[in-house]
């Protein structure tokens, strides 16, 4: 597993669909992979679903907290998810861009969910605005 260490979210997505393809996760969970393949960190948000995990259940709690300084919202639902429900699209325009922040490492401290308004309730209620 030494050699997949630190690989961006993109990457440890595909890696992830990769295993799952050819039944070798044995019953592994994205958050456990990408902690044993991806050399994702202790600290890291297990509360964000891996890109091709994500699921709607539910519209996010309403923030009552800011984002932290430097994070960054989409404007709009992006257009390869036009065709979904505006809430899925919602979603998937939102885990794009918290990995895109992960990645950049502008999230400062910003989970996906997390009490008062995580990355999702925050991204979903720009999108909504």
């Amino acid at each position: 597993a030494e050699g997949g260490k630190g690989l961006s979210m993109a990457d440890c997505s595909a890696k992830y669909q990769v295993a799952k393809t050819g039944n070798k996760l044995n019953g592994m969970k994205w958050n456990d992979f990408r902690k044993a393949e991806c050399g994702a960190a202790a600290d890291d948000d297990d509360t964000v679903p891996a890109p091709t995990e994500a699921t709607y259940t539910s519209e996010p709690e309403k923030p009552s907290v800011a984002a932290p300084k430097g994070v960054k919202f989409p404007t709009a639902i992006s257009k390869k998810f036009a065709s979904e429900t505006p809430a899925k699209g919602r979603m998937h325009t939102c885990l794009e861009l918290y990995y895109a922040n992960k990645d950049a490492n502008t999230l400062n401290g910003l989970k996906w969910i997390q009490k008062g308004g995580g990355f999702y309730s925050l991204c979903n209620a720009k999108l909504k605005s």
